[in-house]
C-alpha cells in the first residue's frame, strides 16, 4: 500500500515540512538525567533519520513554579540554551525539524509551589495550588515568550504551546478550574485571554518565520469543560493571533475516560479534529491512537486533518516513516498502546522506554553490533522473550535455531491478544514473525528442544525462554474438571458455565473477567466504544460527555455472573499498571463483576466454591472456578538443558515466574543478545 497523503509535504509559507507526520510530545526522563541531553540527542536523531516530518519535544517549563516536578526541566535563562542546542543540532544534521513544547503544569505540579488560576486542588496531585495574582499572570505570559525566544536561540524550528490535557492554560480556559473575577476570569472571553496573550507575546518575540503550534483541548472529557462553541471560538482567535498549526488535545489527565490506552480504538478521536476543520483554515493535527501508516493515511485522505501526530509509535519504531515510504509497513514495530514502559515509567519518575522496543531512550546504551565470534545458538520457546533474543542475536550475525513446541509463535501473547481491547498484540507477533524471516532465523514449529537434539546437532549455547505453567492450588475438590486454569479457557480447551469464580486478581484475573464479560470487543467498534464511555460526538454538553451506554450483561449477550476473588486484603488491582489500572477496574464495574478481597479458599464441591472472608464463611454457587493465580517455572526443562553441558541462559518467565511481564521478557532477550 502507498501513502501519498501521509508523505505529502506541508508548506507553512516560511518553511516546508517534508511530510504530514508529527512526532508528538513525550517526556522521556532523559531531560533530567545527568548527561541526558546527549542521550536525548541520539534518541531524536534516530527519529529524524527515520523520516518524521516534525518532532515535538517533551514539555519544558517556562519558569520554576511551572515545573511538573521539583527537578523537571525548564528553559528560562540563557545559560540553559547550550544543552538544548545539542538536541537541535543532532536533529538538523539528520535532516529533520524540531519544536520545543512549552508546558506550565499549573495545578498538576507535583510540588508545593504550584500556581493555578484559582486555589482549586487537582484530584490527581497531593498539593493545593496558590491562586495566581494578576502580576503573576502577566509575568507568566512574559515567561512563555522568553522561553520561546530562548528556544529559537537554541536552534529549535518552533515551539508547541501546551494548551490541553488540563495543564495551566487549559485551567484558565475552563470554568471548572477558573473562578476568578478579574480580567482573567468570568466570561469565556476573559478566560480565553490568557492563551491568546501568550501566543501574541510569543509571536512578537520570535517573529513571523518561527513555527507556533498550539495544542488545543478540543474535547475535555470532564464536567464543566469547554463547550463546542468555546472550542471553535478559541481556535478562531488563536488563528488570528498568529499560530501556525493547531494540534488536537483530548481529555484532561483527571478525566475518567481512557484516551490512549490499547483498548481505545484506532483513530477514535479523529472525528473531533474533522469537526473543527470546517471552522478554521489553519492546518490541524489529528492525534491519539494513530499507530499505523494505514490509519494515518485514511485520516488524511478523508480530509479529517492536515497532519497526524504519533508519539509512542516512534518509541516503538524510529524507522516508521521510512518503512512506510519504502512499501515495508509490515516491518514496522507497531505501538500496542500498553503504557507499561512509557507512561507508567514517566509517572513513576523513571526513564521512559518501550515494551516492544527496549532500545527506545537507550540508543547510546543498547546496540547490536556485528559479532566477531559467530555462534550457533539453540533457543527454546518462541514467546516474546525467545523471539526478541532470536531476532537481535541473528542481527549481530549469530546462527539461531528457534524451537517452538506448539504450531505457532507468540507464547503468552497468543492468549493475551484474545482479551477484548488487546487486539494490538497481534501486531507484535506479526512484527517478530517478519523479523525472524528477515534475519534468517531457522524456526522449527511443533518441535520440542530436548537433550537428544542437542546431542545430535552442534550448538555453542542454549537459551531457554519457555517453561512457564499456570500455578495450581492444592485444595479439596480442586482436582474437579470444573476447576481449570486460565490458559485452558483462553485456548478454547474448555467451555464455562454461566456462573464463574476467578481466583487471583492480578493482571491475568482482570483480563479473564473482561474476556468472560465481553464476547464482542468494543475496541473494534469506535461508535460502540464511545457510547460505552459516554463520549458524545454531537457535543451537546460542555466537555463532550454524555451518559455511558454499557447495557446489561443479558442485553449484550454475556449473561454470565463473574466473581473476581483476591487473597490479599489490599485494593483490588493494586498491582496493575499505574496509568491503566483504573481503566480495568472501571470496565469490570461496567459489566457488573463482583470483586472481593481478603478471601480464603476452602474447597470446591457440588454446591460451589467455599470461601471465607474474615470470620464469615459462604458458598459461591458457581459452575466453574478459573485459576488466575500466577505462574510457575518448569525447572525440569532447565535441568534437561543444563545436563547437555552447554552454557544455558534463562530469560522471560522461566527466569522469573510471576505475573506475565512481556516488558521484562523482551528486554532480557535484547540484553542477552547484546552480550552473547
Amino acid at each position: 500500500m502507498s501513502f501519498p497523503h501521509l508523505l505529502e509535504p506541508l508548506d507553512l509559507g516560511f518553511t516546508r515540512l517534508k511530510n504530514r507526520v508529527l512526532m508528538g510530545s513525550m517526556h522521556t526522563g532523559l531531560e533530567e538525567e545527568k548527561g541526558g541531553f546527549e542521550k536525548l540527542a541520539q534518541f531524536y536523531r534516530e527519529r529524524a533519520e527515520g523520516g518524521v516530518g516534525l518532532i515535538v519535544t517533551g514539555g519544558i517549563s517556562p519558569n520554576l513554579r511551572g515545573r511538573l516536578t521539583p527537578h523537571a526541566c525548564q528553559l528560562s535563562f540563557p545559560w540553559q540554551v547550550a544543552k538544548h542546542r545539542i538536541v537541535t543540532q543532532a536533529v538538523h544534521q539528520a535532516g529533520g525539524k524540531i519544536c520545543m513544547q512549552v508546558l506550565h503544569a499549573g495545578r498538576y505540579g507535583y510540588h508545593p509551589f504550584s500556581l493555578a488560576p484559582s486555589k482549586i486542588k487537582s484530584p490527581i496531585t497531593p498539593f493545593t495550588p496558590s491562586a495566581m495574582s494578576a502580576r503573576q499572570v502577566r509575568g507568566t505570559i512574559k515567561d512563555y515568550a522568553n522561553s520561546a525566544a530562548l528556544a529559537r536561540k537554541a536552534g529549535y524550528d518552533g515551539i508547541e504551546v501546551m494548551g490541553s490535557e488540563g495543564y495551566l492554560i487549559n485551567q484558565f480556559v475552563s470554568a471548572r478550574t477558573n473562578d476568578r473575577n478579574d480580567a482573567w476570569g468570568g466570561s469565556f472571553e476573559k478566560r480565553a485571554a490568557f492563551p491568546l496573550e501568550i501566543v501574541r507575546a510569543i509571536r512578537a518575540k520570535v517573529g513571523s518565520d518561527f513555527i507556533i503550534i498550539f495544542r488545543l483541548s478540543m474535547l475535555d472529557l470532564v464536567d464543566k469543560g469547554s463547550s463546542w462553541d468555546e472550542v471553535v471560538q478559541l481556535a478562531k482567535w488563536l488563528e488570528q493571533a498568529g499560530v501556525s498549526i493547531i494540534n488536537t488535545g483530548i481529555g484532561w489527565h483527571e478525566a475518567r475516560v481512557p484516551t490512549i490506552a490499547t483498548s481505545v480504538p484506532r483513530g477514535a478521536f479523529s472525528w473531533v479534529t474533522e469537526k473543527l476543520k470546517r471552522e478554521v483554515s489553519v492546518p490541524l493535527i489529528a492525534t491519539n491512537r494513530i499507530n499505523t501508516p494505514e490509519i494515518a493515511e485514511q485520516i488524511l485522505a478523508s480530509g479529517q486533518a492536515d497532519m497526524v501526530s504519533m508519539a509512542r509509535p516512534f518509541l516503538a519504531d524510529p524507522e516508521f516513516v521510512n518503512k512506510a515510504a519504502s512499501g515495508q509497513s509490515e516491518l514496522i514495530n507497531t505501538c500496542i498502546g500498553c503504557n507499561q514502559a512509557c507512561l507508567d515509567h514517566t509517572f513513576a519518575l523513571k526513564r521512559a522506554t518501550c515494551l516492544v522496543n527496549p532500545r527506545a531512550c537507550y540508543e547510546t546504551e543498547i546496540n547490536f553490533s556485528a559479532t566477531a565470534n559467530k555462534k550457533r545458538i539453540a533457543v527454546m520457546g518462541a514467546g516474546p522473550a525467545g523471539m526478541a533474543f532470536s531476532v537481535y542475536a541473528a542481527s549481530r550475525g549469530h546462527e539461531v535455531v528457534l524451537f517452538e513446541a506448539k504450531s505457532e509463535v507468540g507464547g503468552q501473547f497468543n492468549l493475551a491478544r484474545k482479551i477484548p481491547g488487546k487486539e494490538e498484540f497481534n501486531e507484535t507477533i506479526r512484527y517478530f514473525v517478519n523479523q525472524l524471516a528477515l534475519h534468517k532465523v531457522e524456526l522449527r514449529l511443533n518441535t520440542r528442544l530436548d537433550a537428544d537434539t542437542l546431542a545430535a546437532e552442534h550448538f555453542d549455547e542454549v537459551v531457554v525462554a519457555a517453561g512457564v505453567v499456570p500455578r495450581l492450588l492444592d485444595l479439596p475438590g480442586f482436582d474437579d474438571a470444573r476447576v481449570v486454569d486460565y490458559q485452558a479457557v483462553l485456548s478454547g480447551q474448555v467451555e464455562l458455565g454461566d456462573k464463574v469464580a476467578l481466583i487471583g486478581a492480578g493482571g491475568i484475573g482482570f483480563d479473564m473477567a473482561h474476556f468472560l464479560c465481553e464476547p464482542e470487543s468494543s475496541s473494534l467498534d469506535t461508535d460502540k466504544w464511545l457510547q460505552q464511555w459516554g463520549i458524545d460526538k454531537a457535543y451537546r454538553q460542555a466537555g463532550g460527555l454524555t451518559t455511558p451506554q454499557t447495557g446489561t450483561e443479558t442485553e449484550t449477550g454475556a449473561a454470565r455472573q463473574v466473581h473476581l476473588l483476591q487473597r490479599k486484603s489490599s485494593k483490588m488491582g493494586k498491582g496493575l499498571g499505574k496509568t491503566t489500572g483504573w481503566i480495568h477496574r472501571a470496565v469490570l464495574k461496567q459489566h457488573g463483576v463482583e470483586m472481593q478481597t481478603g478471601v480464603s479458599y476452602e474447597k470446591f464441591d457440588a454446591a460451589g466454591l467455599h470461601i471465607r472472608v474474615g470470620d464469615e464463611s459462604s458458598v459461591l454457587a458457581v459452575d466453574n472456578v478459573v485459576l488466575c493465580a500466577g505462574q510457575e517455572s518448569n525447572l525440569s526443562l532447565v535441568d534437561e538443558m543444563k545436563a547437555s553441558g552447554l552454557p544455558v541462559h534463562l530469560i522471560g518467565g522461566v527466569d522469573v515466574a510471576a505475573e506475565l511481564d512481556a516488558k521484562r521478557a523482551i528486554r532480557q532477550g535484547a540484553e542477552l543478545a547484546m552480550r552473547i
